[in-house]
């Protein structure tokens, strides 16, 4: 049976008409900015695969922002509260992972190119040493308004021994996790329950990642308590102790007791899996994940270690930084009391004031530190014998610089010729253009260049060099009646200088 279906009507053939598009609220706009915000924290991995090509050398067989990831990876597992992760150390667990992917290229290759992903990641070479992105949002009147977002993967902090560490970003572990502004304690819970359902269901691949990501959160959330602490030290009125931080910490608590339990649980369902499992690939996988589970064990008891010293560091910061002495020693007017009393005084005496401002202005420079093992291999190493003359210099290769001077040397003579007026007959630059004009062309330009420099001579440099005629030109007011040149009519002279004077002076400097 043949079903023919109803023909549709003019009204129904008829466009329906656009529905009126809603205005961008709060929470999406802020989604999108969350989700430009994830983007822009891959941008620096992703923009070592494009300057690789850049290096000079073969290196497009290496995966840069595998590297950078695994280095991202290193300086975070790697990093403790109170210190950040060593810089030799992260390089050289990260040399066989780079030399896995090219094993037939040098191991000098392979240094330089992790140590170039490391510095690309701490960005060395810019002024703050971060990355910046711009991204839209849309205000409360629906105007589009840009945005700069500033942030950073890898930043290099000073050690308690004077060294300087690496610490990953909160930027950086969003990067590792795939996640960014997430809350820690929600984020903590749910890698926790995770994790546990995977363990028991057998599933320990997906549980050795789960473990990871939990860990990277535990790392996270240790951070936000250091920065506020390390705040606390620097100024007490800077964190706020009368809500945020005592919620923090009574949170941290809570957060910490609940990860003893849980972690404590799944240590007790690894080992079970390890134990009943007859695979070799299973019970290595438990072994990684008891060895990952541990680390959080043994982070959690150190960060509670720092959050029950927190409170006795805040009143203890409070009362030195409320009853200390301010400073008695004023500051410098460096005009006042250098400066001018300076100008005041001749060369000779004034170099040794300067010689001792410069000296003390220009800070203390901090000395190399020296390690026992570089210094015994400086002391072993046998001196390398060098030449006489040391090593035989190239040739340079000179090419002639072309004179693409406009004026000749003949023209130049004659504009100072024409320009050697007597100390007492000065004359109009119409007058000279004129003279100028009947002998060349071009030299009335020279001679009007010439002119112009005059009008603010070189008094002193002049005075100091010894010489004894200085020209100069003065503007009366009259205009410039000349076919090529406008302005005024200059008043060109020559003035005789104070050759007595002169003298004296350097009679005295001597």
């Amino acid at each position: 049976m043949t079903v023919i279906a109803d023909q549709p009507t003019e009204h129904e053939l008829r466009p329906a008409a656009p529905a009126a598009r809603p205005a961008p609220g709060p929470a999406a706009d802020e989604g999108l900015a969350r989700r430009l915000k994830a983007l822009a924290c891959t941008a620096p991995l992703h923009d070592l695969e494009s300057r690789k090509a850049n290096l000079a050398g073969e290196y497009g067989s290496y995966a840069m922002a595998e590297v950078g990831l695994a280095v991202i990876d290193l300086v975070t597992l790697h990093m403790d509260f109170d210190t950040g992760a060593d810089r030799d150390i992260v390089l050289g667990r990260l040399l066989p992972r780079v030399a896995a992917q090219n094993p037939a290229r040098p191991t000098a290759e392979h240094e330089r190119v992790a140590r170039w992903v490391l510095e690309s990641l701490i960005n060395v070479g810019s002024v703050d040493r971060g990355f910046r992105a711009v991204y839209g949002t849309f205000g409360a009147d629906g105007t589009y308004i840009r945005r700069d977002y500033d942030f950073k993967l890898l930043e290099e902090v000073p050690g308690p021994d004077g060294g300087v560490y690496l610490r990953s970003t909160d930027e950086a572990v969003n990067v590792l996790v795939g996640a960014l502004d997430t809350d820690v304690t929600s984020a903590q819970i749910a890698a926790e329950v995770k994790l546990e359902v995977l363990i028991r269901r057998g599933r320990l691949a997906d549980a050795q990642l789960a473990a990871e990501q939990a860990r990277y959160r535990t790392v996270q959330y240790a951070e936000t308590l250091r920065r506020a602490l390390d705040a606390t030290r620097r100024n007490v009125r800077a964190v706020d102790w009368m809500q945020a931080v005592p919620d923090l910490i009574d949170e941290a608590l809570d957060h910490i007791a609940d990860r003893y339990r849980h972690e404590n649980a799944i240590l007790t369902n690894i080992r079970k899996a390890r134990d009943e499992t007859e695979e070799h690939e299973q019970k290595r996988r438990a072994a990684e994940l008891v060895d990952i589970v541990k680390d959080c064990i043994r982070r959690h008891t150190q960060l509670q270690a720092r959050l029950l010293e927190a409170g006795p560091l805040f009143r203890a910061e409070q009362d030195r930084q409320a009853f200390a002495a301010p400073g008695a020693r004023s500051g410098i007017d460096l005009y006042g009391h250098l400066l001018a009393p300076l100008l005041r005084l001749p060369i000779a005496q004034a170099t040794r004031p300067t010689d001792v401002f410069f000296a003390r202005g220009a800070g203390l420079r901090t000395p190399t530190s020296v390690r026992v093992a570089d210094l015994v291999e400086l002391l072993l190493t046998p001196p390398v014998e060098r030449e006489h003359l040391g090593a035989e210099l190239p040739d340079p290769d000179l090419v002639a610089t072309p004179d693409d001077s406009r004026f000749s040397e003949a023209q130049l003579e004659a504009a100072l010729e024409l320009l050697d007026l007597p100390a007492d007959a000065p004359r109009r630059l119409s007058g000279l253009l004129a003279d100028a004009r009947r002998q060349d062309p071009e030299l009335p330009y020279l001679v009007a260049l010439l002119a112009v420099h005059a009008a603010s001579p070189p008094v002193g440099t002049a005075y100091r060099q010894g010489e004894e005629r200085l020209l100069f030109a003065v503007d009366d007011g009259a205009t410039l009646d000349d076919p090529e040149f406008g302005g005024a009519d200059l008043i060109v002279g020559s003035a005789l200088l104070d050759a007595a004077g002169m003298a004296a002076d350097r009679k005295d400097a001597s």
